[in-house]
């Protein structure tokens, strides 16, 4: 069962064009959409969830067309958006129990063995009896998980699961988004490229609307292997280096600046070194593209 989204657009009432002729083919297992805070992620994320209506396009998901067959979609779907919110003072046994109910498990017994399982998946169950608005940012994250994989579904949306978490917390989530994506089509939308780079056999750059790369990450660091110089450099020299070269990132080292910048031709002569590219590079060369 593959996702198949075929010349999707949307643009708000204030003129804004969200998504502009998307289509992409996704199979099962973890997808990463990555791109900028206002590329589209959202809005396309939305969109395959049936919360907003395209402009034009169809989405499909096996045999149910998303767009006509709403009800059908949620059945299967299991979604974690950016901002997920609980209710207080209401435990997480509790919470997931009721979520359990409105997906449409009715049986006491085979719910019960649902959420405890659930539970446990996320490594929850120690503290289930504890209120969710007292976990912290990674465990509420792992809770909207186990709420998104109430039904059993064949599609999971997680939009920026992973920002603001700590390092334990990510890799708790990395691995648990990994084992997920063994069985489901999993769409991971994000902004940060490590998230991708670790989890994520197929994936897109996606900016201002468009898909600008569609590919495995190997085959996108491809797109720009051997074309990534570096260089050090005063701060007060940054401007004057972004007039003259695409200059896709800067990082400070001891008071300089270390520069990358996206170039097909040597730049040895002008005091570069050449670098192996890694796929921040291509993210950053890609929303900064003149």
């Amino acid at each position: 069962m593959d996702l198949i989204i075929e010349n999707v657009s949307k643009t708000y009432s204030n003129g804004l064009k969200a998504l502009n002729n998307i289509n992409l083919t996704i199979p099962k297992g973890m997808f990463g959409l990555l791109g900028p805070n206002g590329a589209g992620k959202s809005s396309l994320m939305r969109t395959i969830a049936s919360l907003q209506e395209p402009d034009q396009g169809t989405i499909r998901l096996g045999d149910i067309n998303i767009l006509e067959q709403k009800d059908e979609l949620r059945k299967v779907l299991g979604y974690l958006p950016q901002d997920f919110g609980f209710y207080p003072k209401v435990s997480a046994l509790e919470l997931l129990n009721h979520f359990a109910i409105l997906k449409g498990i009715a049986n006491k017994k085979e719910r019960s063995e649902i959420v405890n399982a659930l539970l446990q998946q996320t490594n929850l169950f120690e503290v289930r009896k504890r209120y969710v608005s007292e976990y912290s940012g990674g465990m509420r994250q792992r809770f909207g998980i186990a709420q998104a994989l109430l039904g059993d579904p064949k599609l999971v949306i997680v939009d920026e699961p992973t920002a603001g978490l700590d390092p334990l917390e990510r890799n708790r989530f990395h691995n648990l988004l990994s084992e997920i994506g063994e069985n489901t089509i999993v769409i991971l939308s994000t902004h940060i490229v490590d998230d991708v780079k670790n989890l994520c056999r197929q994936m897109v750059v996606m900016n201002k609307g468009t898909i600008q790369f569609n590919g495995t990450p190997s085959q996108a660091i491809d797109t720009v292997n051997g074309h990534i110089w570096k260089k050090t450099i005063a701060k007060e020299e940054l401007p004057d280096y972004k007039k003259a070269y695409h200059v896709i990132s800067s990082h400070v080292s001891e008071g300089n600046l270390n520069i990358h910048v996206h170039h097909t031709e040597s730049l040895e002569n002008e005091g570069f070194m050449a670098v192996q590219a890694s796929l921040e590079d291509v993210y950053f060369s890609t929303i900064t593209k003149k």
